[in-house]
């Protein structure tokens, strides 16, 4: 019992350290991202991961603003 309840608590601790952002583009739009966007300084996109787990990539020109949810 002791051992389900202490994985029940590393999983939790686990799911709340990764945080779901917003980019708000310049165009109005609003994407949601799981986990923080990086930005690739080579290509000069920001990478990122939808909710539903797809890759996803845009311009940093685009982007006016990342903000955590």
């Amino acid at each position: 019992m002791k051992t389900i309840l202490a994985s029940l608590l590393a999983a939790a601790m686990l799911a709340g350290c990764s945080s779901d952002y917003i980019l708000s583009t310049n165009s109005g739009a609003m994407i949601e991202s799981a986990g923080k966007p990086y930005l690739n300084e080579r290509t000069g996109m920001y990478e990122y991961r939808t909710r539903d787990g797809r890759d996803g990539w845009i311009r940093k020109e685009q982007v006016v603003e990342i903000l955590e949810r």
